[in-house]
């Protein structure tokens, strides 16, 4: 009996932790219609980016498997991939410019990031976990969309970018 209530209670502990994980949106799907406000207050939104190949990666600078990630972003798509139908915006859950620009520099990135302080953006997409990264096509339309960090899911998104640039 005691095995069954043991069971019983990690199934319910695993589901309630996989549905945390969840999206809002699919694959398949448009775009949520957010907002995103750069230093000179100018918003950036997915009208504004019609016709671009569009990265979004929600990160924190706490976060260790983000922490991993933004080396790879940094190289193998903002310098490797560096194309002017490609945007690329990486934003920092719950953290300003005091944190940020700190970040930023101690480790040298040069990709753009921004600061989503409400998670304002992050909860159009989910309600918890990073790192996660959302790809766009050019019509705004999702077409990639991975949770947490791992090598060889990263390489894959990768070459969707590298396969939707591509494409004319």
């Amino acid at each position: 009996m005691k095995n069954i209530i043991g069971t019983l209670v990690l199934m319910i502990a695993l589901a309630v932790g996989t549905q945390a994980q969840e999206w809002k949106v699919n694959v398949g799907e448009k775009t949520p219609a957010f907002k995103i406000v750069d230093r000179e207050n100018k918003n950036i939104t997915p009208e504004s980016l019609k016709g671009k190949v569009v990265l979004l990666n929600f990160f924190a600078t706490w976060c260790p498997p983000c922490r991993e990630e933004l080396p790879r972003l940094e190289k193998e798509i903002w310098k490797d991939l560096k194309h002017e139908e490609l945007a690329v915006f990486v934003l920092a859950r719950e953290e300003g410019w005091e944190k940020i620009d700190p970040f930023m520099k101690q480790h040298g990135y040069t990709f753009p990031v921004f600061p989503d302080l409400k998670r304002g953006v992050f909860a159009l997409f989910a309600e918890q976990s990073i790192p996660r990264n959302v790809v766009l096509d050019r019509q705004g339309q999702i077409i990639y969309q991975s949770i947490g960090f791992e090598h060889d899911e990263f390489s894959k998104m990768v070459q969707i970018i590298k396969a939707e640039l591509e494409k004319k």
